[in-house]
């Protein structure tokens, strides 16, 4: 009950409504990763308030300013234990979500908790960025904790159309990244993200190809 406190408090801070099944799915992503993260090493601290704070939290904080839509295809690049893309898919029912890694160990627990948690509109793939080819176009991609901008950029280029964005999660507002983006790719956004309980900076910035 405490956790399921907790879990409300921030949903309410963070202002996204939210359903009594969605939070008991959010409850119980945690606890899956709670479970396999031993064997796995998804998540470098998994108790419940580092997996609140820094991961739900972190993730749905966010998810205000990406203006994902009906219908639109996501892809989570270097999804890892599902972060961003299971939360927010779970908020988002009527969009698709493809997950990708190309480390077996996560894929696998990626399986276990888009069964476990009901989630039909996610699909997962194991493969390198480099030679992921999506079935559809892309309305937005997403990582977190990935690498630099211009490397992000260079990596998912192929996948980018006109219409794609690609959202990145930074700490601190990343002056140096951004005055390093190729030629071909402009800043669209840049927001700053308050996490709920974060004492740290966090910044949203969203990528087009020009």
């Amino acid at each position: 009950m405490f956790l399921l406190d907790q879990l409300s408090d921030g949903l309410n801070q963070i202002g996204i409504p939210f359903s009594a099944r969605q939070s008991d799915q959010l409850e119980a992503y945690c606890c899956l990763i709670q479970k396999w993260n031993q064997s796995y090493n998804l998540v470098a601290d998994c108790r419940f308030d580092a997996l609140l704070t820094r991961h739900l939290f972190d993730c749905l904080s966010a998810l205000p300013f990406v203006a994902v839509e009906p219908n639109n295809h996501v892809l989570d690049v270097g999804s890892g234990a599902g972060l961003p893309g299971i939360p927010w898919a779970i908020f988002h029912p009527e969009s698709h979500f493809t997950l990708l890694d190309s480390n077996g160990k996560k894929t696998r627990f990626l399986f276990h908790a888009k069964l476990a948690l009901e989630l039909e509109n996610v699909s997962i793939e194991k493969s390198r960025v480099e030679y992921y080819q999506p079935k559809e176009p892309l309305d937005i991609v997403t990582c977190r904790a990935f690498a630099s901008l211009r490397c992000t950029t260079k990596q998912v280029s192929s996948l980018m159309k006109c219409q794609t964005r690609l959202v990145a999660f930074k700490g601190q507002f990343p002056a140096t990244e951004l005055a390093d983006l190729p030629n071909a790719i402009e800043a669209l956004d840049i927001q700053k993200v308050n996490v709920p309980s974060l004492q740290e900076e966090r910044h949203l910035v969203t990528l087009v190809k020009t």
